[in-house]
């Protein structure tokens, strides 16, 4: 375009120079001015074409390169992404604010657990005759609990615990008995298990576990101690467990379980703190007992704010502790007055001679509904007396004892105790608003009643029974919980034993006492 505009330029010039040769000389000035401008035109046109053509080339190599660019993509778009290799290392978290250690694929876990459980409180004790044992109850405190130790877990499927229990420790005159701290009071291992969980049946989880550990045998005792409603537990469910299930006990067992149901068994040896020795030293040794517990619940109804539990448990005691010195085979069943301030058990049978076995059948139920929480347990004792062991008394008849309990409570700031299936029991309270100055919560508060019985009474005005007591507690609790890890326990008792000399002497050596005691727990 810009020669074919030059070319009618020139054409133009060569018109015009005929017409400038009749003109005066002066044009010739003008004529040689004009062929000097088409010159310099000529110039600049050319130094535009070069420029052109470079500018031209350049953009096509810009369009080729982006080309080959955009194929290559597409091309690596079809080959598989390399993904960089996680990062080695551990994951530290802090769930219910105990301290946790995993690694990065969390299939190998070590946690710090501990809590503290301290009592303080005092008895206004009154024994209704001189010939009642005890005379008075001391006043006091008491280092109820002391644990510290750690859970985990490796290759996912593992699971151990170590847990020892520094606990125990008690003002009063309660003695020492095997296995326990001068006052009453036990210490040791509470917990040194294994568990594998990579079994999962029926569509459901299971457990198969074995070592020392806190066997899931009733509904009480399936409650951890950081979420029971009370300072103690009712002197029945003790009583029960305490034959051949209970904390520190020895046992290899499984259960399983599922969101509605719960189902378990396991064989019991003795306690960590039980003595088991062949040698006649002093106190004599004793053969190792062993039993078994089994136990079927579950959360048979249940919605957005109420749930229905219920359940059944069983118990042998199969070998009760004999005695290698004396040949003596025995079972005592006893317990302190749902209280651990004085170490002094108010109900007791006593050493039950010729002890050939023991069985215990319970029921256990339990609902919610918003904040209200009902629970209780029925017991029904049997204690078999036809060991051979040549001493009195011969022939002696089954003896036969029951007791229970009801419980319910009501949270004042409107949660509520939620269901825990792995457990088959409830948890303790979560509060919506922790106790805090700056931020205006003030914890969850909770009401709590419970009326318990025992009766360690059989066969009446004969030679062969056992006059134990029967024992009758009321007790009211006020629990304050600060925040998931903190709580403050208040409970009142009002007790009631009735109890004669023996079993052929109707001479009464029963008691009545009141009592307060407070709890300052810490746990995670």
């Amino acid at each position: 375009m810009i020669r074919t505009t030059l070319a009618a330029a020139i054409g133009l010039a060569a018109l015009a120079a005929p017409q400038a040769q009749a003109q005066s000389a002066s044009n010739n000035d003008e004529i040689a001015l004009l062929k000097q401008q088409l010159h310099l035109l000529e110039q600049k046109l050319d130094r535009l074409q070069k420029q052109t053509t470079a500018n031209t080339q350049a953009a096509a190599k810009a369009d080729a390169k982006a080309e080959a660019t955009k194929t290559a993509a597409n091309a690596n778009a079809a080959l598989p992404v390399k993904v960089a290799p996680p990062a080695s290392g551990v994951v530290v978290t802090m769930p219910n604010n105990r301290p946790t250690i995993c690694t990065a694929d969390d299939q190998n876990c070590v946690s710090l657990t501990s809590r503290v459980h301290f009592d303080a409180g005092g008895y206004d004790y009154h024994p209704n005759t001189a010939g009642t044992v005890p005379q008075r109850l001391d006043d006091g405190t008491n280092l109820r609990r002391a644990r510290i130790g750690v859970l985990g877990k490796f290759f996912g499927d593992w699971n151990y615990a170590l847990i020892y229990d520094f606990g125990g420790s008690s003002d009063g005159f309660g003695g020492t008995a095997p296995g326990s701290l001068p006052g009453g009071g036990v210490s040791g291992v509470e917990n040194a298990y294994l568990s594998y969980t990579g079994l999962k049946p029926f569509g459901g989880k299971m457990a198969i576990e074995g070592g020392i550990m806190d066997i899931p045998y009733t509904l009480d005792e399936a409650t951890s101690s950081n979420d029971i409603l009370f300072m103690e537990r009712a002197s029945a469910g003790v009583i029960a467990t305490n034959i051949a299930a209970g904390d520190f006990r020895s046992t290899f067992g499984t259960h399983w379980w599922n969101d509605v149901f719960w189902a378990g068994a396991y064989v019991t040896g003795p306690t960590t703190g039980a003595i088991h020795s062949a040698s006649s030293i002093t106190p004599p040794g004793t053969t190792e007992q062993y039993g078994a517990v089994a136990r079927a619940a579950g959360q048979i109804v249940s919605g957005k704010d109420y749930s229905l539990h219920l359940g059944a448990d069983a118990e042998w005691l199969i070998q009760p502790p004999h005695n290698l010195v004396t040949g003596a085979q025995t079972v005592t069943l006893s317990d302190r007055p749902e209280l651990r301030i004085d170490p002094t058990a108010l109900i007791s049978t006593g050493a039950i001679a010729n002890a050939s076995g023991a069985q215990v059948y319970s029921i256990e139920t339990a609902a919610t509904y918003g904040p209200l929480w009902l629970q209780g347990e029925y017991y029904w004792f049997n204690v078999d007396r036809g060991a051979a062991t040549g001493l009195p008394p011969f022939g002696a008849p089954s003896l036969k004892f029951q007791g229970g309990y009801a419980q319910a409570s009501y949270v004042l700031t409107g949660e509520t105790h939620t269901y825990n299936p792995a457990a088959a029991a409830y948890n303790g309270i979560n509060p919506t608003n922790p106790f805090s100055l700056a931020g205006g919560g003030w914890g969850a508060w909770e009401i709590a009643g419970r009326v318990s019985t025992i009766d360690l009474n059989d066969q009446l005005a004969t030679a062969t029974g056992v006059a134990g007591g029967r024992q009758t507690i009321y007790t009211a609790g006020l629990n304050w919980y600060v925040n998931r890890n903190v709580r403050f326990m208040l409970n009142y008792l009002h007790g009631n034993i009735s109890k004669q000399a023996a079993p052929t002497s109707a001479a009464d050596v029963g008691s009545k006492f009141d009592a307060v005691a407070m709890r300052t727990q810490v746990a995670f």
